[in-house]
């Protein structure tokens, strides 16, 4: 049954993931953490942030890190299953839809209605990508979801300072990902200190 669940709840997303990953996020949030209770805040704030540092869209990665965690261990024969039904599920209606509009398109792409469309589109997605940024601060910097002084981690807020100030330094010449592995020592040494 929990695969049913899973591929179900993840055709939910992937139908409406319109922009990707990160437009996505706010979507996965209510439907994994709020409606089902799959996952805690906590744990997807983790899945993000292991999303992000695996290699391939986040959408799919963080599909399959929650089937892992809904359906069974990793390494087990039921987590693995349940990785594949749930990134199956977030793949299968972006497929179906692909493939209508690329046919459409083909068919009907000397309309102006189409360039229309895909202008008016452009607005939602950026509306969608700003959404699940604003998100991801507040589970970044803030302990509880209630944005004050009292609730924001100073560990983290100078560690993204840091890291900022970093790239505005070095500009193009940093890698990001020594930037995220330098940052991610530093949150472990610092917070096994507090």
């Amino acid at each position: 049954m929990i695969y049913l669940q899973l591929f179900y709840n993840f055709c939910k997303i992937g139908l409406f993931s319109i922009g990707g990953g990160y437009a996505v996020l706010p979507l996965m949030q209510q439907v994994i953490v709020d409606k089902m209770g799959w996952i805690t805040m906590e744990q997807f704030s983790d899945v993000i942030t292991i999303s992000q540092m695996t290699p391939g869209p986040i959408a799919l990665n963080a599909a399959s890190f929650v089937g892992i965690q809904v359906a069974g261990a990793m390494g087990t024969v039921q987590g693995i299953l349940g990785a594949a039904i749930a990134t199956a599920g977030c793949i299968f209606p972006s497929f179906v839809i692909v493939l209508f509009v690329a046919y459409m398109y083909y068919k009907y792409r000397s309309l102006s209605v189409i360039d229309g469309l895909l202008y008016g589109i452009r607005p939602a997605v950026v509306s969608l990508i700003a959404s699940a940024g604003v998100g991801i601060v507040i589970m970044a910097l803030f302990t509880d979801s209630v944005i004050s002084f009292k609730s924001l981690d100073y560990v983290a807020v100078a560690l993204f300072a840091v890291s900022l100030a970093l790239f505005r330094i070095f500009k193009k010449k940093l890698n990001p990902i020594y930037v995220i592995l330098a940052s991610g020592l530093a949150g472990i040494v610092v917070y096994s200190l507090i």
